[in-house]
């Protein structure tokens, strides 16, 4: 019976693949690793890269010496990166025939590396299957078109499309307005339907130029590889038609922030039954206590919903993001809403993610905050009816300072989550956010520079 692998090596050759870009998600979401032949790459069924890439910072730099060397081997040893078989994708914009392969790592034991978001989010997985439950998810992913821009210090601004003209104004769910990019979108669709990713609608969201892509609901790890990949597809499409996508929290001053909003509802490994409902129809106590579990330790996990500085502008007064884990159904306003559905698709929308956020990290986390939920029966707060924004007493930490110290001191989580992965993403966004503090902003130019 042929393996998974000797399927991997069929299904290379069978399209002609000549490279292979073996990858690996850090801890901020970008995608690192190596470009080989692809006779090496069957040759060597794997890659070696250094342990140091999963505590590299988003400007390339590292952390300080004294957690480095606490978490790290001094001698900056390998790891060992191995083919997922099942996380296979053709790169379609490639000259040649390419193929961008996701990796799992381990050390030289065998042993799941503590540090990696993928192994992270199959540690929750593991979690549910452990109980006999499946957790599905359908993420819905939102990002803005903005003009190419080589100057750092000049903001962002919308781009011309097929009318020879910039967007003005709100176009919330204008078909004309997606219609000025049909030729990126076009080719963004093909791609993705030649890597097998399970895209559903396109929607033009509030933004000027912000628009929202839903996936289909689907097995979380599969997702979360589909995401990683549908990042860097539309990055690509966007250039080729001469414009960015961005998928920053907060990319434009005065517009809305990017979510990236889970769906996630938990099914019975055995019958498929949504353990969401009980058998009339009506909400399960496995439901509410999620429901529990996600307000009470979200704000414990924020900095994988909002990972760096820029994502907490999103959560500013007026921004249309919530800025609570309030929950109601039907309800926008709330950080987590509960769609109308019939009992098999009863699910909750956690609306807190950002665009910007790890989707392995995020999907975790969202995860992992349900299950202790059920695992511990924790009681919701009562549904709010109504407009949400102006509750108080369920609010977020509003820097990321704050929900960094709130997630290093959460005793709680180390039941769940490697002490060792908590240290390593503390320490990179703190490493982020010295970097920040560094630099001067235009503000600061604009009215501090001749008034103080």
């Amino acid at each position: 019976m042929a393996t998974k692998l000797d399927q991997l090596t069929g299904w290379l050759k069978e399209r002609k693949i000549t490279e292979v870009e073996c990858l690996i998600s850090d801890l901020t979401g970008i995608a690192r690793g190596k470009i080989s032949p692809t006779n090496k790459f069957l040759d060597e069924k794997g890659m070696r890269l250094p342990e140091s890439v999963l505590l590299q910072t988003v400007t390339g730099d590292y952390v300080e010496d004294e957690v480095y060397y606490e978490l790290l081997d001094p001698a900056d040893i390998d790891m060992f990166c191995r083919p997922d078989p099942n996380a296979v994708f053709l790169v379609p914009w490639a000259i040649e025939p390419t193929a961008q392969v996701i990796h799992d790592t381990y050390d030289k034991m065998g042993n799941p590396i503590e540090l990696s978001p993928r192994n992270i989010l199959k540690r929750v997985l593991k979690m549910y299957a452990d109980r006999g439950w499946q957790p599905i998810v359908a993420p819905e992913m939102e990002f803005y078109l903005t003009k190419r821009c080589e100057d750092p210090d000049l903001p962002f601004q919308p781009p011309v499309g097929r009318s020879g003209r910039q967007e003005t104004g709100r176009q919330s769910f204008s078909i004309d307005a997606a219609n000025e990019f049909d030729p990126l979108f076009e080719d963004m669709y093909d791609w993705c339907e030649a890597q097998g990713l399970d895209l559903d609608t396109l929607i033009h969201e509030e933004g000027t130029a912000q628009m929202e892509i839903n996936f289909r609901h689907g097995e979380a790890l599969h997702l979360a590889d589909q995401i990683l990949v549908f990042k860097r597809t539309m990055r690509e499409a966007a250039l080729k038609h001469n414009v960015a996508a961005t998928f920053m929290a907060k990319p434009m001053t005065g517009e809305p922030g990017s979510a990236m909003h889970l769906h996630q509802s938990v099914v019975d490994l055995e019958t498929g039954r949504n353990i969401f409902s009980n058998p009339d129809g009506s909400m399960s106590s496995l439901f509410l206590h999620h429901v529990g579990g996600l307000q009470k330790y979200i704000p414990e996990l924020l900095p994988l919903f909002a990972p760096n500085v820029n994502s907490f502008r999103r959560f500013l007064p007026d921004t249309s993001a919530p800025v609570n884990v309030e929950w109601g159904e039907e309800n926008r306003t709330v950080g987590l809403r509960v769609p109308d559905s019939d009992p098999q698709n009863r699910r909750v929308e956690n609306r807190l993610p950002g665009a910007d956020a790890n989707p392995y990290l995020a999907i975790a986390a969202s995860l992992l905050c349900g299950y202790i939920g059920m695992v511990e029966e924790l009681p919701p707060s009562p549904p709010v009816r109504g407009r949400g924004y102006e509750r108080r007493n369920l609010r977020l930490p509003l820097t990321l300072e704050t929900a960094l110290e709130r997630m290093e001191n959460c005793r709680e989580l180390r039941k769940y989550l490697s002490p060792k992965f908590i240290t390593g993403y503390v320490a990179v966004k703190r490493a982020e956010q010295e970097n920040y503090n560094r630099v001067i902003s235009s503000w600061e130019r604009e009215f501090l520079m001749l008034s103080v």
